[in-house]
């Protein structure tokens, strides 16, 4: 049986935050797909019924392909309980994204690879910092025309103040995107484009001057990968989890969520770097999330989620015990 600090240590709650249209919706549904959550996604760009998303449940989101109220959504992966928070990112509904960041303990923060930082980014961003929130970088839509990723680090760097530290590594982009390097775990991991696979391979690597480099890559994409790595690692700082929980440093993943390529990798980095359940401040102390009474606070309240009943839910971040 499991004991509640178990069950506490297991859960990891974060929440998405983006400029609109860097991918946002859709991560969030791979996620969910891949969490087993939903059987399909629902892709953006298309029509009629199957333009729909799953965190997008309110008609003007569905018209509009946007997200305008947040939205709480629970899945299992590898042993871990992952609560995600899909947030607008647009400016008029950005109130309800502020609330909503008051409930996690981390974020994801999705940029374009082609814009880099853009101003609503900017903002929710500098909401997490005022919480000293661990952030997580995912570069997405490398398989389309995109920025020199040291071009998208030193900017990162530079406009938010935040220190980086890859967690994979890009092997060309747009047409010419084969894959991504996994710093973390010394592996190759390419783009599968056959219909109805896995949208990624992983062949493991003893290190990058395994000859399997050359062999999957060409000697001239291997040599140039090496070389990228090699300067990422000498130019940015390793992985430190301490500088990570206390908002100085993010780690950053790159792919493209639209195809499933990189989602792996991301949520398998939230699964190990993300915090557990916090302790939250109250009046007159923090509540450790490890303690027996209930105790929780209203970070949403949304009308009418169901058109049929003229309906009102709370939604609650729990602090600490269990119902």
């Amino acid at each position: 049986m499991t004991t509640l600090s178990e069950a506490v240590s297991a859960r990891r709650t974060f929440a998405i935050i983006a400029h609109p249209d860097a991918g946002k919706t859709t991560l969030t549904e791979k996620l969910l797909l891949l969490g087993g959550a939903i059987q399909m996604a629902g892709a953006v760009k298309a029509r009629g019924e199957q333009r729909r998303a799953r965190s997008d449940w309110m008609k003007v989101e569905r018209e509009r392909g946007i997200s305008v109220a947040s939205s709480v959504m629970t899945y299992e992966y590898d042993g871990h309980i992952f609560n995600l928070l899909d947030t607008p990112g647009h400016e008029d509904f950005s109130e309800d994204t502020y609330r909503t960041l008051t409930a996690v303990d981390s974020a994801i923060m999705v940029i374009d690879c082609a814009k880099g930082i853009e101003s609503q980014t900017r903002k929710l961003f500098e909401v997490c910092r005022l919480r000293d929130m661990p952030i997580i970088t995912f570069i997405n839509k490398m398989d389309r025309d995109s920025r020199d990723p040291f071009e998208l680090l030193d900017e990162i760097e530079q406009t938010l103040a935040l220190d980086v530290t890859p967690a994979s590594w890009p092997i060309g982009s747009g047409r010419n995107f084969k894959g991504c390097y996994d710093l973390l775990k010394d592996q190759l991991v390419l783009v599968n484009r056959t219909k109805g696979e896995r949208p990624d391979i992983t062949h493991r690597c003893d290190g990058l001057n395994d000859p399997k480099l050359d062999e999957l890559l060409g000697e001239a994409d291997a040599n140039q990968l090496r070389g990228e790595v090699e300067m990422v690692r000498g130019l940015c700082p390793p992985f430190d989890q301490e500088s990570y929980l206390e908002g100085h440093l993010t780690p950053v993943f790159f792919g493209s969520a639209l195809n499933s390529f990189g989602v792996r990798e991301l949520i398998d980095g939230v699964a190990t770097m993300a915090p557990s359940p916090l302790p939250q401040p109250s009046n007159n102390r923090d509540v450790k999330p490890e303690e027996s009474k209930v105790t929780g606070f209203v970070f949403k309240i949304q009308a009418n989620m169901d058109p049929k009943h003229r309906d009102r839910i709370a939604f609650v971040r729990l602090c600490s015990g269990q119902f």
